[in-house]
């Protein structure tokens, strides 16, 4: 069907810069993959850090590779809230003015001053998947999400982000997919 996309649900997680694995699993760490992600080259790994807030904190968050130039932590809003950090909405890597926490590994600590967020719901399109579907890079679409329990809706603000390097899916945090009920495996209708 035209303007299907692969909805997928993105629970919190850690990005690290090479810098922050050496001091909390030790010089020279390499990650670990666990599981292949849907957007080419990503994975899941088998590292886990606590992630600490003014509040609380979380035991064993996952980490997804590669390493990035700088740490990254996404939670959703509803976490965020319950360890007491702050995670404004923004896209990947747009980190200045952004949370801070605590990580804490096997061998050490790390103090981020800023890299919490809570992921914008966005879209990852080749350049062909755009075309195919009429969108641009940096455009802004709603999603509507079809569910089978009376809590289908349409999410607005999504932004569309076109590479190479992407595989076609949209993502979407824990609390919108409960917020629809959504299954995994969801097809959205893009709306423009």
């Amino acid at each position: 069907m035209a303007n299907q996309v692969l909805v997928e649900i993105s629970a919190r997680h850690v990005h690290v810069s090479q810098q922050d694995l050496e001091t909390l699993f030790g010089k020279g760490y390499e990650l670990t993959c666990k599981k292949w992600l849907s957007q080419p080259g990503q994975f899941a790994c088998e590292e886990r850090v606590r992630v600490i807030g003014a509040k609380g904190e979380f035991p064993a968050v996952s980490i997804l590779g590669p390493v990035r130039p700088e740490t990254q932590v996404e939670l959703s809003l509803t976490d965020a809230r319950s360890i007491g950090v702050t995670a404004p909405v923004r896209e990947s890597g747009d980190l200045a003015g952004t949370g801070a926490c605590k990580l804490v590994g096997p061998c050490g600590e790390v103090e981020i001053d800023h890299g919490v967020i809570a992921a914008k719901r966005h879209i990852h399109a080749t350049p062909a998947d755009a075309e195919a579907l009429g969108l641009t890079n940096g455009e802004i679409v709603s999603v509507e999400i079809p569910t089978a329990n009376e809590r289908s809706l349409v999410f607005g603000d999504v932004v569309v982000r076109v590479s190479e390097k992407y595989a076609l899916a949209m993502h979407i945090d824990t609390d919108e997919a409960n917020a629809a009920g959504m299954a995994p495996n969801t097809m959205g209708t893009i709306i423009k």
